[in-house]
């Protein structure tokens, strides 16, 4: 059974920074890849980044710069560290991990993916 568990958003304004944690079960954490996703308001969920099991990570280049995935093996937790937030970056973040595809650049987007219930991130400008 996938189980995720997404923390750390809240309201920040404009220039500020977040850092999002996603907890995973043992079983979960085995995952080949592992990313974040968000869903602004009227918006489609879309990728953020990814990260594969060898440490390898993608990024949408709207975040590219800005935002940086990790992940601590020590703890089954995958991060997202969020920097020079902007407005735009408001969206409900959900922290998935790939059933099936690839966890490469062009291709994790349109992996099949596992999401957690959400953290919602707000960006005051």
């Amino acid at each position: 059974q996938v189980q995720l568990v997404e923390s750390g958003g809240g309201s920040v304004q404009a220039g500020g920074s977040l850092r999002l944690s996603c907890a995973a079960s043992p079983l979960t954490y085995k995952s080949y890849c592992m990313g974040w996703f968000r869903q602004g308001p009227g918006k489609e969920r879309e990728g953020v980044a990814a990260i594969a099991s060898n440490g390898s990570t993608n990024y949408a280049d709207s975040v590219k710069g800005r935002f940086t995935i990790s992940q601590d093996n020590t703890k089954n937790t995958v991060y997202l560290q969020m920097n020079s937030l902007k407005h735009e970056d408001t969206a409900m973040y959900y922290c998935g991990t790939m059933a099936r595809g690839y966890c490469s650049e062009g291709y994790w987007v349109h992996g099949i993916w596992y999401w957690g219930q959400g953290t919602q991130v707000t960006v005051s400008s």
